[in-house]
């Protein structure tokens, strides 16, 4: 684990405090390059009520060169959804990003999460720092079976 992923990370579980009051999960997300400095921010709802975090954050970077950058988000990016098409791990691997480190797995409330599975098996780096899950679960208690 690099030496700032924790700094990084929880700057992205920050970032779920900015989500607009939802029935969803509340997720904080960035892209950093390679050398550590912050390409774009997203959270849950962002623009739109079916933005997720890492959709918003990579949408500001459309068309960029993103081999070598990390996506940092509180939640396990979703492998499959309802709202969209395209899920947060098939954007990730569209983009070319190739590292991946969240704090909390995707609890099956919605979908059944595999976003870890799904970013592996294409070979991605994923990386979870479970104790930073609580912060993660103290920012969507609102949701049912949730606990902090």
């Amino acid at each position: 684990m690099a030496m700032d992923d924790r700094t990084l990370l929880r700057r992205a579980v920050a970032l779920a405090d900015r989500c607009p009051p939802s029935s969803t999960f509340r997720v904080g997300a960035l892209v950093v390059d390679a050398g550590g400095a912050v390409l774009a921010e997203g959270w849950s709802g962002r623009r739109d009520p079916h933005d997720h975090a890492e959709e918003s954050a990579l949408a500001d970077l459309a068309g960029s060169d993103l081999a070598g950058a990390t996506v940092y988000s509180s939640l396990e990016p979703c492998s499959s959804r309802a709202s969209r098409p395209v899920s947060c791990t098939g954007l990730i691997l569209g983009s070319g990003i190739a590292r991946v480190v969240y704090a909390w797995r995707e609890p099956a409330l919605f979908v059944d999460g595999r976003g870890d599975e799904v970013l592996r098996a294409a070979g991605c780096e994923v990386v979870e720092i479970a104790d930073l899950a609580p912060l993660v679960r103290r920012a969507n208690a609102h949701l049912p079976g949730v606990a902090p």
